[in-house]
């Protein structure tokens, strides 16, 4: 992630202190992303990441990091939280709240294949699934109220044509019905960057600090979006069907995300033109910040709304 604090070498090695993973021997920023400041950490016992979040608020962290440890406990490869010595998974460095996780391995790929798109599908639906027995439940931090606010802080930044475009959308997605939709806990920025490979495993599924409480189908649209998409922003038709069929063999498609899946989809392209149309035109400071070109998802709303692939369907469904 970007790296908007940057706390010292001896501050750092205190708060180690305060694990039982060993004495610090080294950290490093993370360049990329655009919310938290994020540090390679290695001790002399292992090798961790280190978050200090610099915009969430402290009450909702738990949300997230409990999250985490749920999905671990499934089996899912996503980071586990590290408790401290006070058995507490969230703490405070550099004035911010902080926390822990553990380092997973492998990379990211930028150009996936079908093969990649349909592990990505089962990995989701897994997620999903496991999500059920999750207690805890936050509204997801970018949903419709959200949405909202952004737009109108945004709106005096854009040209007249985005301007209606998004007052466009805005309108379309108010009409959307979502409370047929099955819901649960999403990750809610599944994108290429926020999932490690080893080979053709998936390593890990990093970055929940967007998850909360939606619509499964805006998960895997946001999912879409990115992984099956052409660099003209159409969807890759082989990619896509690998993806959502992969998903769909886990946990089967209802009727209702049928309908809504057109819908879905320019939601989930609305959701990042807006963030980061957002960073762009109102950025933060930061000694590491990557922002990305909010015209891309702009033009992927634009194209999500002239046509969409239709979801898969079981045999008992034809």
């Amino acid at each position: 992630m970007s790296v908007f604090t940057l706390p010292s070498e001896e501050a750092l090695a205190r708060w180690v202190d305060g694990y039982a993973i060993g004495g610090l021997t080294g950290f490093e920023g993370i360049a990329g992303g655009v919310q938290n400041s994020n540090f390679f950490v290695t001790t002399t016992l292992g090798r961790y990441v280190l978050t200090l979040f610099e915009d969430i608020a402290r009450a909702d962290l738990p949300y997230y990091l409990h999250l985490m440890a749920h999905l671990a406990r499934h089996g899912l490869p996503v980071p586990a939280p590290i408790a401290d010595r006070d058995d507490e998974y969230l703490g405070t460095l550099a004035g911010k709240p902080a926390v822990l996780v553990s380092r997973l391995p492998g990379s990211s790929e930028t150009t996936p294949g079908a093969a990649h798109c349909a592990r990505i599908g089962a990995m989701l639906a897994g997620l999903h699934l496991a999500g059920r027995t999750y207690g805890r439940r936050q509204p997801n931090p970018r949903g419709p109220r959200w949405r909202s606010q952004a737009a109108a802080l945004l709106r005096p930044h854009l040209p007249a044509d985005e301007a209606a475009l998004l007052d466009d959308e805005l309108r379309f997605q108010a009409r959307i019905d979502l409370a047929r939709l099955p819901a649960g806990a999403i990750h809610g920025d599944l994108f290429r960057d926020n999932v490690l490979w080893t080979d053709e495993f998936i390593g890990g599924i990093i970055d929940f600090y967007f998850a909360g409480h939606d619509a499964l189908l805006f998960d895997v649209a946001v999912t879409v979006n990115d992984w099956c998409g052409t660099p003209a922003g159409e969807l890759d038709p082989t990619r896509t069907d690998a993806l959502l069929i992969a998903y769909h063999a886990a946990r089967p498609f209802t009727d209702a995300e049928r309908n809504a899946w057109p819908a879905m989809l320019r939601a989930a392209a609305l959701r990042f033109w807006l963030s980061r149309a957002i960073d762009r035109h109102l950025p933060r400071a930061g000694e590491l910040v990557q922002v990305k070109d909010p015209g891309a998802y702009r033009d992927i709303l634009r194209q999500r709304a002239r046509s969409v692939p239709s979801l898969p369907v079981s045999d008992t469904d034809r």
